[in-house]
């Protein structure tokens, strides 16, 4: 009898040891499986085996977080380890207006829902609020008007929500295994507001929403979010020992906003769609539709937690044990308080130079943006301070992008492939799509030399070689009009040529000097260190610029650092008001340090497509070969 290999899962293989189990049996040593009609019933076995046992796999798969595939089992797992995944978010505006009235009342009150109206890109977005605002002391108008003088409420600063206010009703039966469940999978959560009244009364208690147990005792109005199956919610509330219970006949108020999430973002116009009432409670008219005025355009709107994201997080969440203190656990917290977060970077103040023991220092990649809005900083640091340790200081700090950017030569065979601006379009593509790999667009991330030439190289088989050049670059915001010293980090070596030419800048203009500057280095013997010189560009040649400031700082170029001493910039000739600051790596391999952020620049990345005469027989002998040098620091600025 032939041993069994049970991990064979291929129809072929299972079909193979079939055949090989009956040969070994004596009744069928002779017999033609292929010829006969049992080569039909081995194939209905192999058939039946193989789909049984994919399946069995399938469902071990499905038993475990990491390997999981369906959205309904992956939030199942998480939720036994008291992960809850993020719901859709609404994006979030902020406007002023004036409300003007006649009559007497001594405030005006927006009802919760339906505010506005904001236009993007030609579609139309509602926003509501999911509370009653209420504006006291409206302000009189003008002496002058005698007649019926209106009233004017401003509401200012006031944050709207992109969405649909929606209300439901569940009355609570004892009797049943009843669920109040929320029957829409485009809720933003965070807007839900819960009220329980008695049967025929005409207000209740406002219930509030808790992620775990900790503090509840038998009297506390709480209750919990899960997530079930087509991305719907359900509420939890409380048995009589964790939170109260509820009783027969109790009514549960529930409202919510759902959204479009991201789509409902960058939304600046907005038009008055609410409706207001007096201090009586009875409806205003206004006595002119307000005008709303923007002060922030919608922002922060988000989908529903990917699964990918939900494997990653949710471990990271459960370990950090609703605390605060190691690395994993602010990244895992902030993933979950602020969903927006694209990549989180945590630095203990032990780390910095000087140490700032008892310090945590936070950097934060939003998704589609840039930068942190203060008001966002200050909303995270509140939300991380119920994990917070006492003792421990958390600070936010502006993302430091470190961009790479290239400039290849790219050499192609003209016989097979002739189209030069195509071919450059195909490299772009190509380019592009690695520049969007996990490798990338991450703190700690890694640019990968190797990984790029092959992206280039296996763009078209028309292509023979690429000579690909590095640039690393980072933008120094300054300070307008005022001293300022400046740090710029790179992370990664610089190469050191003694003639200069090292560390490149676009233009500025700083107090006392009209003409248009520039940042270079002067390196030391050693070439492990050097200073930074602003230098002046003349017609004639740039080898040897005046020098306007011979010592207006350092440069490391084996931590890749640049220290620039007090300045007084006050323009910069980037539209942007950066200065951007290049310098070549000394490795090939870029590596995003700490809290530098590596991101591939396309925009300033150069593709220069070259006949490979060679290959295609223009040049046999090879003379009048064009080649191009792998490294070369050109002119003193930054083009």
């Amino acid at each position: 009898m032939p041993v069994t290999k049970f991990t064979n899962l291929d129809f072929d293989q299972i079909k193979g040891q079939i055949k090989s189990y009956l040969r070994a049996n004596s009744n069928f040593t002779d017999f033609d499986f292929e010829g006969s009609n049992m080569s039909i019933l081995i194939d209905i076995l192999a058939y039946n085996t193989y789909i049984s046992a994919f399946n069995s796999n399938m469902v071990v798969n499905e038993s475990f977080l990491d390997s999981a595939t369906l959205r309904e089992n992956v939030v199942s797992l998480a939720r036994n380890i008291g992960y809850v995944p993020r719901s859709r978010k609404s994006s979030e505006a902020i406007i002023n207006f004036d409300y003007k009235f006649n009559g007497n009342s001594n405030s005006v009150t927006l009802k919760k829902g339906l505010v506005a109206v904001g236009v993007q890109n030609n579609t139309s977005f509602t926003f509501s609020i999911p509370e009653d605002i209420t504006v006291s002391s409206p302000v009189d108008a003008g002496s002058n008007i005698t007649v019926n003088p209106p009233r004017t409420a401003q509401f200012r600063n006031l944050t709207i929500y992109q969405g649909t206010l929606l209300k439901k009703n569940f009355i609570v039966n004892a009797s049943l295994d009843q669920r109040f469940i929320l029957d829409n999978s485009f809720i933003d959560t965070a807007s839900i507001r819960v009220f329980v009244r008695k049967s025929g009364a005409s207000s209740g208690l406002e219930y509030s929403v808790v992620d775990n147990i900790t503090g509840i005792n038998e009297k506390s109005n709480i209750y919990l979010i899960q997530e079930i199956k087509d991305e719907k919610y359900e509420l939890l509330f409380g048995d009589g020992l964790f939170g109260k219970k509820l009783e027969n006949g109790d009514v549960v108020e529930v409202s919510y906003i759902i959204t479009d999430g991201k789509a409902g973002n960058d939304g600046k116009k907005f038009s008055f769609s609410a409706d207001a009432v007096d201090d009586a409670g009875n409806p205003l008219s206004a006595a002119a539709t307000p005008v709303l005025t923007t002060i922030q355009t919608a922002k922060g709107g988000g989908d529903i937690e990917e699964i990918d994201s939900i494997k990653y997080i949710a471990p990271r969440v459960y370990s950090s044990q609703y605390r605060a203190v190691t690395a994993k656990d602010y990244e895992g917290i902030i993933q979950s308080v602020f969903p927006d977060a694209e990549s989180v970077s945590v630095i203990g103040g032990e780390e910095l130079d000087p140490p700032e023991y008892g310090t945590v220092v936070l950097s934060v990649k939003p998704r589609n943006s840039t930068y942190l809005s203060d008001f966002t900083k200050v909303q995270i640091l509140d939300r991380l301070k119920r994990y917070s340790i006492a003792g421990i200081n958390q600070r936010i700090v502006d993302l430091k992008i470190l961009f790479v950017e290239l400039d290849t030569s790219v050499y192609f065979n003209s016989n097979i492939y002739s189209d030069i601006d195509g071919l450059k379009t195909q490299v772009t593509n190509s380019l592009t799509d690695y520049g969007k790999s996990t490798n990338l667009n991450a703190f700690g991330g890694r640019f990968k030399y190797s990984d790029a030439l092959k992206a280039i190289d296996g763009t078209n088989n028309a292509i023979t070689s690429n000579i690909t050049r590095l640039t690393i670059r980072r933008d120094l915001k300054p300070v307008f009009n005022a001293f300022t010293q400046y740090e710029l980090c790179f992370g990664n070596a610089f190469h050191a040529n003694p003639k200069g030419k090292n560390i490149k800048s676009t233009g500025f203009t700083i107090t006392g000097n009209p003409n248009t500057l520039y940042f270079t280095d002067l390196p030391h013997e050693d070439l492990k260190t050097g200073d930074i010189a602003v230098v002046q560009l003349t017609e004639l040649s740039d080898d040897a610029p005046p020098v306007v400031l011979p010592s207006a700082g350092t440069v490391d170029y084996v931590k890749g650092e640049i220290m620039i001493n007090t300045i007084n910039i006050t323009g910069t000739s980037r539209a942007s008001g950066v200065v951007e600051i290049q310098a070549y790596p000394e490795s090939n391999d870029i590596i995003g340090l700490k809290d530098i952020y590596l991101q591939l620049d396309m925009s300033n990345t150069k593709i220069n497509i070259v006949r490979d005469t060679i290959s295609s027989g223009q040049q046999i002998s090879g003379i009048g070969y064009k080649v191009t040098s792998s490294y070369s620091n050109g002119t003193i600025i930054r083009s």
